[in-house]
């Protein structure tokens, strides 16, 4: 008996791991079939070489059809202080890839589509946090003043010492430029109380000379460390590389508690590039007025690009009076004080219909404190007014939400998907709300809701009007090993979700996905704190990229268009052939996207006009700037059966 004893036993000791294979095995035996497909899509992992993995912090479609990941130093200490950063290009019809030189570390940075197909991006970090419990020298802000009107702006190198009275010396924590003091010049009238008669020479009445000094922001670290180069009351300091009148007239000078030993924040950089997709490098282009990390980029109905928010060079979020808008015309940027408005960082701005009219959805992800900036509405740049709506569920969880147009934007209807508490907060909501922004009196209204709590959804509008709602974890960065690993499709014609194949990669913080021209979606990054239940094991970026198929994609035939114009205006009329022009029921404009923190309000579908003929289809481009913004498109044709041709790139103008 003893034998058979011995084999029972091995029997049961092996059936959990046999039962384990066999589920396995059913389970992707059913996701893998065709019936199974043609419902909920599909999805792939795809490995880069191990020297072309990065960590897409940001993902951009170019109008060439590849793909811009930009790292930067991908949320690496280590690589920001190596001065590494990188920028990778890959090719989803051939899976190739391509290193591209980057000249400062874009992490954190904005972006928005030019009219000319090229991407702006702008900002960046200048400096990476340090925890106030890390601190070891004290650092804060200087202003760099300068006193002589005459003269070239004077450059200065990241080290510079600045010494104070008492001896003690602090460095510049990064390179700057002080300009010339600004000099007036004004006739002194008669009347006037200065006015001196005697200093009027051939009828030519006194002048009055006035100089004011100029001021240049700079962060600075004590050279030594501990409490005793904490400054606790306004203190001059000389610039310790000048002398003579340049000592006189350069200095520094700081107000009190301006240098201490409290946390340190991440400080943005004020550096903009245009990414041209031709010949694949970055273009410097004029600074921005203010340095910014975390900021939002919102094409405008011009060409040009509305700049919002960040952190500033000595982490303080921007107060909204520090707003700029860049024209691609002439490569600068432009102060708009009288466009104050504040908001928390990377805010959730869309152009409405309405030219000068934007709307904020609440969306954000990150810095900013609970109370301020954080109530949707419409923000009217003609007069600077926001008006608020109302209807938000859930409204102290809109940070790490992401918000969409829904189907085409001429609908004027707009989702805001998931999200969190302020901060490390361990809330997450499940809410999917919307907005037409259209009706008398636009407020949000209950969509369906998504099975869990989500914070870092991404939304990816697809050419069928559908929505995919993919990525996401319940927790803060995953914490507790809280990836959804779940994606829906939202029906806009029915307000429902059906359930969208399972990405096999979990997905949060960092994370962006992309629609292709081929019709799939592209995911990339997560950056999660840790890598277990137990968040004991420290988390890793995840460099794999994962391609989903939707279901339009296992349904049939794809139909097919023609030659389409590389460039077409608004409001025009032109002609594609199509084999397939009887069975096509919609024509999509698609924006590419350009995403990064739970933000990519680049992406927007376009209904376009047609008639079907014999051999083609009869286009008519909408003539509405807020509709149809300027720049790169993809042209999909929808078939009846909700398939869509393999997009054409095109430029709208």
């Amino acid at each position: 008996m003893l034998p058979v004893v011995g084999v029972t036993i091995l029997l049961t000791a092996n059936v959990p791991p046999l039962y384990e294979f066999s589920s396995n095995w059913m389970h992707e035996r059913k996701i893998s079939s065709v019936e199974y497909q043609r419902e909920h899509g599909a999805w792939q992992i795809l490995e880069l070489p191990e020297d072309r993995r990065v960590n897409a912090i940001h993902a951009a479609l170019l109008p060439t059809g590849k793909v811009l990941l930009i790292a930067g130093s991908g949320n690496a200490r280590d690589q920001f202080e190596a001065g590494t950063f990188r920028t990778l290009l890959f090719d989803p019809a051939t899976n190739g890839t391509e290193v591209v030189h980057t000249p400062v570390d874009l992490f954190c940075a904005g972006h928005a589509f030019l009219p000319d197909g090229n991407l702006l991006v702008a900002g960046g970090t200048q400096r990476y946090e340090v925890l106030e419990e890390d601190v070891e020298r004290a650092g804060g802000t200087m202003l760099v003043k300068n006193e002589a009107p005459d003269g070239k702006p004077r450059t200065f190198v990241k080290g510079t010492v600045f010494v104070a009275p008492d001896g003690r010396r602090y460095t510049a924590g990064h390179d700057f430029v002080v300009p010339p003091a600004t000099k007036t010049v004004e006739p002194i009238e008669p009347g006037d109380p200065d006015y001196d008669p005697a200093l009027a020479h051939g009828g030519n009445p006194p002048e009055r000379v006035t100089v004011t000094a100029s001021e240049t922001a700079i962060w600075v670290d004590a050279a030594g460390f501990g409490d005793e180069y904490v400054v606790d009351k306004q203190t001059q300091y000389r610039v310790d590389a000048l002398v003579g009148a340049e000592a006189e007239n350069i200095y520094g000078m700081t107000m009190a508690d301006a240098i201490t030993m409290d946390k340190q924040d991440y400080q943005g950089l004020e550096q903009a590039y245009e990414f041209n997709p031709w010949t694949e490098r970055y273009e410097r282009v004029a600074d921005m007025a203010e340095k910014r990390w975390y900021p939002t980029l919102t094409a405008l109905p011009d060409g040009r690009v509305l700049t919002v928010s960040g952190l500033d060079g000595s982490g303080k979020i921007l107060d909204g009076s520090q707003n700029e808008i860049y024209d691609p015309a002439t490569k600068s940027w432009t102060l708009r004080p009288d466009l104050k408005r504040y908001f928390p960082t990377y805010p959730s701005l869309f152009q409405t219909a309405k030219n000068n009219v934007l709307f904020y959805s609440g969306s954000n992800a990150g810095y900013g404190p609970q109370e301020a900036g954080r109530e949707p509405g419409f923000w009217n740049l003609r007069d600077n007014s926001f008006t608020p709506v109302a209807g938000l569920r859930d409204t102290d969880q809109t940070e790490t939400s992401m918000s969409a147009w829904i189907g085409p934007v001429q609908d004027q209807k707009i989702m805001v998907v998931g999200g969190g508490g302020v901060g490390e907060s361990a809330l997450s909501t499940e809410r999917i709300d919307i907005i037409d922004l259209d009706s008398a009196a636009p407020r949000f209204t209950p969509g369906p809701d998504l099975p869990e709590g989500t914070r870092y959804p991404n939304l990816v509008q697809l050419p069928d009007d559908t929505t995919l709602i993919t990525n996401g974890s319940r927790d803060y960065r995953g914490r507790s090993d809280s990836d959804n690993h779940t994606a829906r499709l939202y029906h806009p014609d029915s307000n429902t979700l059906s359930v969208a194949a399972d990405p096999r990669i979990g997905r949060n913080y960092h994370s962006a996905a992309l629609l292709l021209p081929d019709g799939r979606v592209l995911t990339v990054g997560s950056d999660p704190l840790f890598r277990d239940a137990k968040n004991s094991i420290t988390g890793t970026f995840e460099q794999r990229l994962e391609l989903y198929s939707p279901p339009y994609l296992f349904r049939g035939d794809r139909p097919e268009i023609g030659t389409v114009p590389q460039e077409v205006k608004r409001g025009q009329k032109f002609t594609v052939a199509s084999p397939d022009a009887a069975r096509i029921d919609k024509i999509r404009l698609i924006r590419p996207g350009a995403a990064t923190h739970m933000l990519n309000n680049e992406q927007r579908s376009v209904a376009v006009e047609f008639t079907a003929t014999a051999g083609g289809l009869n286009l008519t481009v909408p003539r509405k700037a807020g509709i149809l913004l300027s720049g790169p498109y993809l042209m999909f044709a929808v078939d009846t059966d909700g398939i869509p041709s393999v997009g054409v790139p095109i430029m709208v103008s």
